[in-house]
């Protein structure tokens, strides 16, 4: 489909009147892209939804929108951006789910590339090997891969706490839930990639073949390519879970039991925790739905006011094994120091519990609750540091988190592959800690205002203290910001970016490289 010369000076009588200060690519630069020879079409209609994401905080307007009909289509939408040159304002954004929290997937006059159009890609499962795998397109949603791998008793190993994402986004990232202490992050459980790279290269890449590519685009933020399919490492799936919460009033025993439990050979199969930061003394609904194990004592429990921290934990079993799970289960709460009274828990389906999340998404949307904006905060930090960083924290900066949860579970470093680009830090056992606020006023407790103003002072009280805590989705926007968070990586990362994107065409929305920032070496 042919951009006509009216769209475009519609798309830039837009820009004018509503104040937007952006390079703009000219009319014949867009009409360029009609002539391209594709299985799907450019639009323009959709370009204001591509640019509104989950953290609806940002709005950044693209010149098009790219929905391919298949990887040919991008590799030649980016081949033909790349032939313009250092001198074309042209970039490039890979648009999953647009889950992404400050514009990271957009592309403020350039070309969003609607990764979800290649959905119909058909999904492959392989299970005939002793090592099981699935074959994904890279704009496939969890969700599917999981609905597909089921039918054959099999699912992939780690997850996030949202299924609802694409496979290409959160592997950009690192994609990390209560499963990642056993299994490591999802960019830890890939066997292969097909990436589109900044040059419009199609490549294949494995720990084996195109290596470097391969690790660098793992949590590389799009910054080196486009993941337009992936090999992912399967597992025998279980049919049900044993899903338990309890509370405690003791931190230091709250953060013990969950390193105990990481570390141990027998254990839970998902673990989380999370904090209630309550001073009403009312507990709202961090056990929905869960049954008590002594409602007499339950009904007793108060909370004072306290904070309170609740640990999350699952134990997977099958319908004829459930006699053995619940000995199990029995044995390793006997050697947690949890409030007695708080012991609840439910029997789900695996795939109710992998999909949770999306049960709450439903009843937000209807209240509409759900696209409003969302400045979350997500640290990694050492186990060193923890004590203090709660201390702090939960102790003064928060009075409440009424306005979304607040995750708190620790991670092995073991686990996590040091060749990737994620940036982590330097301590067998770390935290991530997710400040997950909503803000559906305009001022006061509910604004954003009121949770940035939170966040500033975390991040301060980090950096004044040298907690050594490194952010996940980090929000930086200047080149030196991300040079920081690298550290001794980045040179790794500038070279990387150099090799495979040196027109610095991808992923503009993650403020590291301004467009032909790069000296080029073709």
């Amino acid at each position: 489909m042919k951009p006509s010369l009216e769209h475009c000076f519609k798309l830039l009588l837009l820009l004018a009147l509503g104040g937007v200060t952006m390079h703009v690519p000219d009319a014949d630069v867009l009409s360029s892209l009609g002539a391209l020879r594709l299985y799907g079409h450019f639009s323009f209609h959709d370009a204001t939804a591509m640019a509104r994401d989950f953290g609806n905080r940002c709005s950044l307007l693209p010149a098009t929108v790219l929905h391919p009909g298949s990887v040919s289509d991008i590799a030649a939408t980016v081949r033909h951006v790349f032939s313009l040159g250092e001198r074309s304002p042209l970039t490039i954004a890979a648009r999953g789910h647009g889950h992404s929290l400050m514009g990271q997937s957009q592309a403020a006059g350039g070309i969003v590339v609607r990764m979800e159009s290649l959905r119909g890609d058909r999904l492959q499962v392989h299970d005939g090997s002793m090592s099981p795998f699935v074959d994904a397109p890279g704009g496939e949603l969890w969700i599917n891969v999981l609905h597909e791998t089921l039918k054959y008793g099999l699912a992939p190993k780690s997850w996030t706490d949202y299924l609802h994402l694409t496979v290409g986004g959160t592997l950009s990232n690192a994609g990390v839930s209560g499963q990642a202490f056993r299994h490591g992050p999802q960019v830890s459980n890939v066997n292969q990639l097909e990436i589109v790279t900044g040059r419009g290269d199609v490549v294949t890449c494995s720990p084996e073949e195109n290596s470097d590519l391969f690790y660098a685009a793992l949590g590389g933020l799009g910054q080196f390519g486009i993941i337009t399919r992936a090999r992912i490492a399967l597992e025998p799936a279980p049919k049900m879970v044993r899903w338990i919460r309890v509370l405690y009033s003791d931190f230091a025993s709250f953060t013990e039991d969950q390193e105990m439990l990481i570390m141990a050979k027998n254990t839970f199969d998902y673990i989380e925790g999370f904090v209630i930061i309550n001073r009403t003394g009312i507990l709202n609904n961090w056990r929905t739905s869960f049954k008590p194990q002594d409602p007499v004592q339950a009904s007793r429990f108060q909370s004072d006011g306290r904070v309170l921290y609740c640990l999350e934990l699952t134990k997977n079993f099958n319908s004829n094994d459930a006699g053995t799970m619940e000995q199990e289960v029995t044995a390793l709460l006997s050697k947690l120091r949890y409030i007695r009274s708080t012991l609840f828990h439910t029997d789900v389906t695996y795939l109710e519990f992998l999909d949770r999340v999306h049960t709450s998404e439903v009843k937000l949307r209807a209240q509409g609750l759900w696209e409003v904006p969302h400045p979350w905060l997500n640290l990694l930090i050492p186990r060193s540091s923890i004590h203090r960083f709660a201390k702090e924290v939960f102790g003064k900066i928060l009075k409440d988190s009424n306005n979304g949860p607040i995750l708190l579970y620790p991670v092995n470093k073991s686990k996590w592959d040091n060749r990737t680009s994620v940036v982590i830090p330097d301590e067998e056992i770390f935290y991530l800690v997710g400040f997950l606020s909503s803000a559906p006023s305009l001022s006061g407790h509910g604004s954003v205002a009121h949770a940035m103003n939170l966040n500033n002072q975390i991040v301060e009280f980090c950096e004044e203290a040298d907690i050594g805590m490194k952010q996940y989705l980090a929000p930086y926007t200047t080149q030196q910001q991300w040079k920081a968070h690298f550290g001794a990586r980045w040179e790794t990362f500038e070279r990387r970016k150099h090799t495979y994107d040196p027109l610095a065409i991808l992923a503009p929305g993650q403020r590291i490289f301004p467009k032909a920032s790069l000296p080029l070496s073709l």
